[in-house]
């Protein structure tokens, strides 16, 4: 097995998105990693999330509070070997074979095939990722110099994984009741408090954290950033202790704690009271991330489930000869290569108003924004989604730990949550639509690519139009409404827009990637659009071939 190879749709969207001497060499080195994923890193998913789970050491011999975590060696194995290719690194710094940096869009690629043997270890690479970010950006010439280059290591110098600590008890999502206050002491701060649900927690070199100096204001505004140590130079705890690890349903990979900050030493990053603007664009970064994790359980989901029908016999035929199965199979591919493409679509915006904000739009950045929270949204729900019918399709047997299937399940489950549930994405569409009119600027952005469309697929795009108007209507519906009436069609809207996006990004995918995208595309459509009705042509099945064998015909 060979995550890479295995997924064809993935060297489709590079071929957009990467010139030619990148290309060659990103092909190459995510055929490398994409057979590492799929033997040894998930060999060693299956031992960390069984038997090799971290633990707190809470205590040393003596009595001492030393508030370790402990990880098995294999744990550790992936972490070297998953930094050392530039997951992080080569985001801001060169790649030394090509003497250039890489890009978000690379290190997303390395990341979906991470995600679909270890989803967990990609919470911690995340987090790192957002640190480097803050860090580079935001950080003073010292604290750069110090730290950045252990946060962007590929094995020169020693790793500093990142961590970003928001929640705290009395907060959760609103992080404006933050109360770990920062007293200043010198040329840095001492942070006293809690953070609640604290990823990384013990295995990260330096974490980003929002606190509030003695004078700052209270709310999001009095909130500012701070870069915190997990360790002194002498090795010894930073004024840090972990009160306890969390006993997650999933991810078990990654150590989520209880942090309690006495007195640890801290270093403002950036201007004071913009802590939660600076966080909101790591936070940004992470969702990014979770979809791409929950894309990465998409397609081992579906890898599963068609492996599963291809080898199991019932009633004297195998699973994958039964229409409804073909339905189920194909439906599903056709989703998550579109929902795939689709997010790599974002990705690629992504880069542009991250490393090019000078010359970025409102419009840039505001639809940055809006994809950002649909497809956060829609890819986690469908990461739960294909669990489960990747259980289904086993039968009994994906109920039980020796198959992949349950472990898919639980860890698709907390993407819905991390960084933001669909009532909050929901809101930042609602804060979109009124600030920035953003349903107007979306109806504008599709109706012209739209145009671009050849008019053999007018029938489609014919359809798409039609809820456009819809949308248009509703929009401007919400938009009289009370402020907390609003709240109530956030998702709504969302979706609605979701499915438009989706559906024109099928359509261009059909365009330039022949018969086979022109399939997927009809398929997404009807099961979009249609699924409550039945499918009288059945497309599922008479373009099974080629959306699953990928064989090709000539029916389309």
């Amino acid at each position: 097995m060979n995550f890479f190879r295995e997924d064809p749709n993935l060297s489709f969207i590079l071929d957009q998105y990467l010139d030619e001497e990148f290309l060659e060499w990103a092909k190459k080195e995510l055929d490398e990693y994409g057979e590492l994923c799929a033997n040894e890193i998930d060999e060693r998913a299956v031992h960390t999330d069984r038997d090799g789970q971290p633990q707190l050491i809470k205590y040393d011999k003596m009595g001492n509070d030393i508030s370790e975590v402990w990880v098995n060696e294999g744990y550790k194995q992936t972490v070297s070997e998953t930094y050392n290719r530039g997951i992080v690194g080569y985001v801001h710094k060169d790649i030394p074979d090509l003497n250039r940096k890489g890009n978000y869009l690379y290190s997303y690629a390395q990341g979906y095939l991470l995600s679909q043997a270890e989803p967990g270890f990609y919470c911690p690479v995340t987090l790192t990722m957002a640190t480097a970010y803050l860090l580079d950006h935001y950080g003073s010439e010292e604290l750069k110099a110090a730290y950045l280059p252990h946060v962007l290591s590929t094995g020169e110098v020693e790793l500093y994984e990142g961590a970003t600590f928001l929640t705290e008890r009395q907060g959760g999502s609103d992080v404006g009741a933050n109360e770990t206050t920062a007293v200043q002491g010198g040329d840095h701060y001492k942070l006293y408090g809690e953070k609640y649900f604290a990823s990384n927690a013990g295995m990260c070199g330096v974490a980003m954290v929002l606190a509030r100096t003695e004078d700052a204001p209270e709310g999001t505004k009095g909130l500012s950033l701070f870069l915190v140590p997990w360790r002194n130079e002498d090795d010894s705890l930073n004024g840090i202790q972990i009160r306890r690890l969390k006993d997650k349903l999933g991810v078990r990979a990654v150590p989520s704690a209880e942090v309690v900050f006495d007195g640890a030493e801290a270093y403002m990053v950036g201007e004071p009271q913009k802590g939660i603007h600076y966080m909101m664009e790591a936070l940004n970064l992470s969702r990014v991330c979770n979809a791409v994790a929950s894309i990465g359980i998409m397609q081992r989901a579906y890898l599963e489930a068609r492996d599963y029908a291809y080898e199991r016999s019932a009633f004297r035929n195998q699973l994958k000869d039964f229409p409804m199965i073909q339905d189920t199979l194909a439906t599903l591919k056709a989703k998550q290569e579109v929902d795939t493409s689709s997010v790599f679509q974002l990705i690629s915006l992504f880069d542009y108003v991250m490393n090019e904000p000078e010359n970025t739009s409102e419009k840039d950045q505001a639809l940055n924004r809006l994809l950002i929270a649909l497809l956060k949204k829609e890819t986690a729900e469908q990461a739960i989604h294909f669990s489960h019918e990747s259980i289904e399709m086993h039968g009994g047997n994906g109920y039980i730990e020796d198959f992949v299937t349950p472990r898919l399940l639980r860890d698709a489950q907390v993407l819905t949550v991390w960084e933001g549930t669909a009532n909050i994405l929901g809101l930042e569409v609602l804060r979109l639509m009124k600030k920035y009119h953003i349903d107007k600027m979306f109806i504008d952005e599709i109706k012209g690519r739209i145009d671009q469309l050849p008019v053999s697929l007018s029938e489609e795009y014919g359809l798409i139009y039609g809820e456009l108007d819809a949308l248009k209507k509703q929009a401007a519906r919400i938009a009289v409404m009370e402020d907390e009436e609003q709240t109530y069609y956030a998702k709504f809207i969302a979706e609605k827009m979701t499915k438009i996006f989706e559906s024109v990004v099928a359509l261009e995918d059909a365009v330039i990637g022949g018969e086979r995208k022109l399939a997927i595309a009809k398929v997404f459509m009807q099961h979009t659009w249609k699924k409550d009705q039945p499918d009288w042509d059945q497309q599922s099945l008479a373009y099974y071939d080629m959306i699953v064998e990928q064989k090709t015909t000539s029916n389309v």
